[in-house]
């Protein structure tokens, strides 16, 4: 199969190229020029193409094994590609959950012939129930890329050392939601002005900027590797800031929900802006987009999180907590940071970045390497309507919404996917 991308501006950390075609063969890069006049099975172009390494979401729920009605393997792989991702890492705590090689191997069985890969996580305790630790060593063997509860946050902080001290034999990566909901079982949204204003429970930031610390202490004392997954907290940047500048082996994530809306959208009890970690105050989306800009946020997530609709159709306490998001994280980037954070910060924390966190190194797109790219169009405009939504589940609250930035492609190895 020969693929050619007709003057497409190469993205990467560094910058911006010049345009460039770009000729792949059998999955392969063959060449880069400006000008390549072969033939080719598919050609790819059109104005203001883009294209980068693969993008990666690191934490997705996928509901699979379990509760396949919300998301399964396959639809969670169709809405990643629209989004514009080639591999997506999946959270473990499914039903039963991924604590074994077994659940490992079973997710790399549906993962072939695809242009999204699924990377498996294992889980750090055997159920995720934070009680006992589980056999890491046999899961990483099996194909598992790092370790974690999901959205299960571990308590037991002997547990969680352990945790940490085992996967240094083999050099592995623990990712931890850090959010310790003992502070208010009860909370609802940010504690705030607002939360006070709706007569809502709080979720204070104390919840996570506690556990961030325990974290972090942990970290220091085991001399281990720390993923801290979807951080919202102006506290708990500044602490991960300091940890990085003092050597800690630390990375983090924050969700995009979090760099663009702040807890007044829920001054209208919508259920859809109902997320875990919640929409904080204007001084923590700030504070997220400095972290960004300066380093200290490596990643940012679309935190997907399907619901059936009887999840979330309901009065505002009793509504689920989550937001589908792959099919539109990069459009909402695009529509609501493009003047705050450049576009190559953007990409490189979709992609290079997150590719290395997993040791899986590949950064600006060269002949020779393997085609793990995405395609993409920052200025295309598009309409995400519900006959758009490849998801099995429609709990996204910008259903309905014109947005800016569009993905065109994705490729990976052999398999492509153009995106309509």
């Amino acid at each position: 199969m020969r693929i050619l991308l007709k003057k497409c501006r190469i993205v990467d950390e560094s910058g911006i190229s010049s345009p460039k075609d770009i000729l792949i063969v059998d999955g392969t890069i063959e060449s880069i020029a400006s000008d390549i006049s072969e033939k080719a099975d598919e050609v790819i172009e059109g104005d203001d193409l883009h294209v980068s390494a693969g993008w990666i979401d690191l934490g997705v729920q996928a509901w699979d094994p379990g509760n396949e009605h919300r998301e399964d393997l396959d639809t969670v792989r169709e809405a990643a590609a629209v989004g514009g991702y080639t591999a997506v890492s999946l959270w473990p705590d499914t039903d039963p959950c991924t604590d074994s090689k077994a659940g490992v191997r079973y997710i790399l069985e549906q993962a072939e012939r695809h242009p999204v890969d699924l990377l498996p996580m294992g889980a750090l305790s055997k159920g995720c129930a934070g009680k006992d630790i589980t056999e890491m060593i046999d899961m990483r063997a099996a194909g598992a890329v790092a370790f974690s509860d999901g959205l299960h946050p571990v308590k037991n902080n002997g547990l969680f050392l352990r945790a940490l001290q085992y996967v240094k034999a083999f050099d592995g990566l623990i990712i931890h939601f850090p959010f310790d909901d003992s502070i208010d079982k009860n909370g609802q949204m940010h504690e705030g002005e607002v939360s006070t204003s709706l007569g809502l429970p709080g979720i204070p930031s104390l919840a996570e900027e506690l556990m961030v610390v325990r974290d972090l202490r942990l970290l220091e004392y085991s001399e281990s590797r720390l993923f801290l997954a979807n951080i919202s907290a102006k506290g708990a940047v500044a602490r991960i800031r300091e940890a990085k500048a003092a050597g800690l082996k630390v990375n983090c994530s924050v969700p995009v929900w979090n760099l663009i809306y702040e807890d007044d959208k829920l001054s209208e009890f919508d259920s859809l802006y109902k997320m875990l970690p919640p929409l904080r105050s204007s001084e923590d989306r700030e504070a997220l987009i400095e972290g960004v800009l300066d380093g200290t946020i490596d990643h940012i997530t679309s935190n997907h999180l399907p619901w059936e609709d009887e999840n979330k159709s309901l009065e505002f306490p009793y509504a689920n907590f989550g937001a589908t998001g792959l099919e539109t994280t990069f459009a909402l980037m695009q529509t609501h940071l493009s003047e705050r954070i450049p576009l190559e910060k953007q990409i490189a924390a979709l992609s290079s970045k997150v590719h290395a966190i997993l040791g899986k190194a590949q950064g600006k797109p060269e002949a020779g390497q393997p085609a793990n790219l995405t395609v993409f169009s920052p200025k295309g405009k598009w309409m995400y309507s519900r006959d758009k939504v490849k998801s099995r589940s429609l709990n996204n609250p910008v259903i309905g919404e014109s947005l800016t930035g569009r993905v065109k492609a994705v490729l990976r190895n052999n398999w492509y996917r153009i995106i309509d």
